[in-house]
């Protein structure tokens, strides 16, 4: 099976680089528009039965641990829209485009991929931004609107392209922080970086001898 794993920066993804040298990978860059091209550019070239993206995400939920990881079961451009009066208004609400069109289902890019049902990591809904803050206002707006348990910068963008490309994928983050919590010496990048290679490890593993 050929397998791509996709980190937006080396750092998220150095323990599984060490301990699969011979694996291929893509450190697409930080943000949604790096991301959709650099993988974009990737597959073009190059064939593969499954891809894997790996990264750090921060957490809305108080029930959940810095340094566990959780696989995202669907996602969404959550930023793509309005701030006004202290509302976050999407692209839906405003009526511009159909939130389902596909591949989006309500708003959603859903991973229906029977292999997210073979592990036992944590399933969670996330969201996608391109701007992190410590603006709580901002912050509880897009919890409340979204009800999502984690938020990256990438994440989106891998099921968008992958869903369209019609590429088996998952995504596995590690949480390293809490959502609007911008001092690092409150996270936990050791843990969640760890954590979350292990777990990629695993699938990885599992997809090559399955």
């Amino acid at each position: 099976m050929s397998i791509l794993i996709v980190a937006a920066t080396q750092l998220e993804i150095q323990p599984f680089i060490e301990a699969h040298p011979d694996a291929d990978y893509l450190i697409s860059g930080v943000g949604v528009a790096a991301t959709v091209f650099h993988l974009m550019k990737r597959i073009e070239k190059n064939k593969y039965s499954f891809i894997l993206q790996v990264g750090l995400a921060g957490t809305y939920r108080d029930d959940m641990k810095l340094g566990e990881s959780v696989i995202v079961e669907s996602d969404c451009f959550a930023d793509l829209g309005v701030w006004e009066n202290k509302r976050i208004i999407s692209v839906y609400d405003l009526g511009l485009t159909n939130p389902d069109e596909s591949p989006f289902e309500n708003g959603r890019l859903v991973n229906h991929n029977v292999y997210i049902n073979t592990t036992q990591a944590k399933k969670v809904e996330g969201v996608t931004v391109n701007l992190l803050t410590d603006d709580l206002n901002y912050v509880e707006a897009m919890r409340m609107k979204y009800n999502a348990a984690v938020e990256s910068m990438e994440g989106a963008a891998l099921h968008y392209v992958c869903i369209q490309k019609n590429i088996p994928f998952l995504q596995i983050r590690g949480i390293s922080n809490k959502v609007g919590e911008r001092d690092k010496s409150k996270w936990n990048f050791k843990e969640a970086i760890q954590s979350s290679n292990q777990l990629l490890s695993e699938i990885y593993i599992s997809l090559k001898t399955n």
